[in-house]
């Protein structure tokens, strides 16, 4: 808790767009260090995850958000979009973000659920580092804002940072006064099982590229805090034999590195030695079964 709700602004921004628009970068670089998972596969971010930024006189709990899909079919997609569409609830502030000038049917879909928003909403487009032809993005801005009454419009780039500050300040300003929820140093109200799970699921859709299979999820089975290592025994979960045999490599060479590139990070996370063991496990129909799901803790 901080001094008095009097002197201090406290709220939840939720981040919400459709898949792969950079809303996990975005959250990661406002709070400087890495909360949530990236990779260039849409469906990366699978849970809705809070990062916490504390200032002087403020703290930002966001809430990234797995991207809203339209036509949800399997039991994973739909928990997906049940977690994104609950942080519509209880918050104070939603960013919508889009990427640069494009505007898709999935981009259509998101806004017509902010219809419901009883809160302002900010249009945060992303990417305009990335604009050949700077002279496009007024027009497009127009159009956007002639289709919503947006609190505000904030160009940026999530990845490179640029104009973060002018968004954090526009969020800090509409946050209600209130005390500090969480404490100064935390970042994040995720376990650190939780975190390292999600490390070595970046891990996976990092290393696979496009022979990444949708269905793989990580269960960590073991953590052991030692005096000197943590130790860790992690499953990566698959429904194939053909999908193990791809996640595991020629001569396992692809699990390895997965196993070493995640335990750099979980070291960097807990600031301390690691030991960590990978299996891949077969589990047939996870990804479409609601009680598996729920174990798995989806639709948390």
């Amino acid at each position: 808790m901080t001094e008095s709700a009097s002197t201090t602004r406290c709220g939840v921004v939720s981040i919400i767009g459709r898949p792969n628009v950079g809303k996990s970068t975005l959250m990661n670089h406002l709070i400087g260090q890495k909360i949530s998972i990236t990779s260039r596969k849409p469906q990366t971010t699978r849970h809705r995850i809070h990062g916490i930024l504390t200032r002087e006189d403020y703290q930002i709990i966001f809430a990234d958000t797995p991207g809203i899909h339209q036509d949800a079919q399997r039991a994973l997609n739909k928990a997906m979009n049940q977690s994104a569409l609950t942080a519509l609830a209880g918050i104070d502030l939603i960013c919508f973000m889009v990427d640069a000038l494009k505007w898709t049917d999935a981009d259509e879909h998101v806004l017509a659920l902010l219809q419901r928003a009883e809160v302002p909403v900010l249009l945060i487009i992303n990417k305009v580092d990335s604009l050949e032809d700077k002279a496009a993005l007024l027009p497009h801005i127009q159009r956007l804002s002639a289709l919503y009454d947006f609190a505000d419009v904030i160009p940026v780039s999530a990845l490179g940072g640029h104009n973060l500050d002018a968004l954090e300040a526009a969020l800090a300003q509409r946050l209600p006064a209130g005390d500090f929820w969480y404490d100064e140093d935390q970042i994040t109200d995720r376990s650190l099982r939780f975190m390292a799970a999600e490390m070595i699921r970046e891990k996976v859709f990092r290393q696979l590229g496009q022979e990444l299979p949708h269905q793989i999820t990580v269960e960590v089975e073991l953590w052991e805090d030692t005096p000197t290592v943590t130790r860790i025994n992690a499953a990566i979960l698959v429904e194939r034999r053909g999908q193990k045999k791809i996640l595991i490599g020629s001569g396992g060479d692809r699990i390895k590195k997965i196993g070493t590139e995640a335990r750099q990070d979980i070291e960097a996370l807990i600031e301390r030695k690691v030991m960590l063991e990978l299996w891949v496990k077969i589990r047939s129909g996870w990804s479409d079964d609601s009680r598996a799901l729920r174990s798995l803790g989806y639709g948390d």
